[in-house]
């Protein structure tokens, strides 16, 4: 057999990318303005402030660090010395911000702030300070997390025209606890429900259960997050069985269990 020589030996382009970029970090004072309860644990908040001005978020898996001041900081000093945990923004405008916060008991200092905090309580943000912004159309979508991944999982949606194709699977405790996503018609979106179970033990065990044969056509973009278990099963998943390009995947530990300040790699 002769192989031909003849055209170009470049490897085929990629629908889509994962593009790395830095961004200034700036800390801004903000207000608690409004709650909203989506789930009995699980809670949209929205923050308001004329530093919000500029704000921008480009990537989808973004983390900013929200500061959780005992009143109104005097300095960007003492706003930075607060408490603070890391949270994905969901959406913004001018001088708001919304962010959603998984509520589980009393631990820790972000949820029971987002939870009980008065309106007008005072806090602050910082970041984001870079950003892994997706590029593109991916042939095929499938995405994967916790609660604490769903304002991420709800912004790679956002991006997905109405002729996409995939999966998103979202772990919660019971149905009176699901998370709906409002998909394209071609993008499965299964609530996974873990029990009594320990968190990201159900989603391991349904990323466990897909196999090669499951592997959508095309050039597939994978996002998983979860507790920091979920990172083995998830790269087994997405880099083993399925053979996706490491550098069009993200799999990470949103939180881990037993380690409150903890923040997942960026």
């Amino acid at each position: 057999m002769t192989l031909s020589t003849t055209g170009s030996t470049d490897a085929p382009t990629r629908p889509f990318r994962l593009e790395m970029r830095g961004l200034d970090v700036r800390f801004r004072a903000v207000r608690l303005a409004a709650r909203e309860w989506l789930t009995p644990s699980y809670v949209r908040v929205r923050l308001e402030g004329d530093d919000l001005r500029g704000f921008d978020s480009p990537g989808s898996d973004d983390h900013i660090r929200v500061f959780f001041p005992d009143g109104a900081p005097s300095s960007v000093e003492e706003l930075r010395a607060a408490p603070s945990r890391e949270y994905t923004p969901l959406a913004w405008g001018d001088d708001w911000l919304e962010l959603e916060f998984a509520i589980h008991g009393d631990q820790g200092v972000a949820a029971p702030w987002a939870a009980t905090a008065s309106l007008g309580a005072a806090a602050g943000i910082g970041g984001p300070r870079g950003a892994k912004v997706l590029t593109g159309r991916p042939d095929a979508w499938l995405l994967a997390g916790d609660e604490t991944a769903v304002p991420a999982i709800r912004r790679y949606v956002a991006l997905m025209d109405a002729d996409a194709v995939g999966h998103v699977l979202i772990e919660v405790p019971d149905a009176a606890h699901a998370l709906p996503v409002d998909a394209p018609s071609g993008v499965v979106v299964e609530q996974v429900l873990r029990g009594d179970a320990p968190a990201g033990s159900a989603l391991t065990a349904r990323l466990e259960a897909l196999g090669v044969d499951e592997r959508p056509a095309g050039a597939v973009f994978g996002f998983v997050a979860a507790e920091q278990a979920i990172v083995k099963p998830g790269r087994a998943l997405l880099l083993d069985r399925w053979s996706l390009p490491a550098d069009e995947v993200t799999v990470k530990g949103y939180w881990k269990r037993d380690e409150t300040e903890y923040h997942a790699p960026h």
